[in-house]
């Protein structure tokens, strides 16, 4: 994590994002630098907009659910309606969360690559 926290320093700091500017963020920072994940961080944030990926992430909530189906925002249970009307609510909000692999932006390795 602590080479993603050197780019978007220097993101926000509006210098470059280059091998030499991170590692001296890191070794400001008294980080061990490992070069081949300097330059692999580079070459994955070459084309990517850090701005917009930022906007991006504090869009979506924490933990990504929502409230379960036939129930409240608070919990409680609706009253009424049948059993079947639940699972078919849960059976369409399963179809709808697997189609995350293909909204990436080619940013998806970071955190394997970082962790």
């Amino acid at each position: 994590m602590e080479y993603v926290y050197a780019a978007l320093i220097l993101n926000e700091t509006g210098e470059e994002i280059n091998e030499d500017n991170i590692t001296g963020v890191l070794e400001a920072a008294g980080v061990s630098v490992e070069e081949s994940r300097v330059k692999a961080l580079v070459a994955a944030l070459e084309d990517i907009d850090i701005e917009e990926a930022v906007e991006q992430a504090a869009a979506v909530p924490a933990g990504g659910a929502a409230a379960p189906a036939g129930g409240s925002a608070d919990g409680e249970l609706e009253e009424g309606g049948d059993d079947e009307g639940g699972e078919e609510e849960e059976a369409e909000a399963e179809d709808e969360g697997g189609d995350d692999e293909d909204e990436g932006d080619g940013g998806e390795g970071l955190g394997e690559l970082f962790g």
